[in-house]
C-alpha cells in the first residue's frame, strides 16, 4: 500500500502493513529513515542528529484493536 511519507492513518487490524510503522513513540535511527526525518523532524523527540521519534498515539484510536500508522517508504509529498 504507498502512501505519502509521513501520513498517518487510522487501521482496523493489530498489524502494520509493509512500508508502514505503528505510531508507538518509538524512536529511529536517521540514516535508515532520511525522508521521514525530513519531513517529521525532532517534534516528537530525538536528539535530532542520530534519533528521531514517531508521534505516540497509542490509546486514542476511536475503537479497541485499531491502530494509527506512519508511512514510512512510499511518495515524497509535493510542497505545493
Amino acid at each position: 500500500m504507498d502512501g505519502f511519507i509521513g501520513q498517518i492513518l487510522l487501521f482496523a487490524f493489530n498489524y502494520e502493513p509493509r512500508q508502514w510503522l505503528p505510531c508507538e513513540g518509538q524512536m529511529l535511527q536517521i540514516v535508515d529513515n532520511e525522508a521521514l526525518f525530513s519531513l517529521v523532524g525532532t517534534q516528537y523527540g530525538g536528539d535530532g542528529r542520530t534519533t528521531f521519534a514517531l508521534p505516540d498515539l497509542k490509546g486514542k484510536e476511536p475503537v479497541p484493536g485499531m491502530r494509527y500508522c506512519i508511512c514510512t517508504e512510499g511518495v515524497y509529498p509535493p510542497r505545493s
